[in-house]
């Protein structure tokens, strides 16, 4: 019964083909969008980077002290 279906050759699709695809259904940000987000990531970053240099100046603080005892 297997050998009366025919088993047709399914052609697949060429790697580029499906990159080409892939690439068309990219949404790339407009300007204003792409101008607040970066603007949003250097200013998380600048917090970001004081916390640690103030929680970096405490921590040698207190470990200077307890050294120095």
């Amino acid at each position: 019964m297997a050998d009366s279906v025919k088993k047709e050759k399914v052609s697949k699709p060429s790697f580029f083909k499906g990159l080409k695809a892939e690439y068309k259904k990219i949404i790339w940000p407009d300007r204003e969008s792409l101008l607040k987000q970066s603007i949003a990531v250097v200013c998380v970053s600048l917090v970001l980077g004081a916390v640690i240099a103030i929680l970096d100046f405490a921590m040698q603080y207190g470990v200077d002290f307890l050294t120095s005892l």
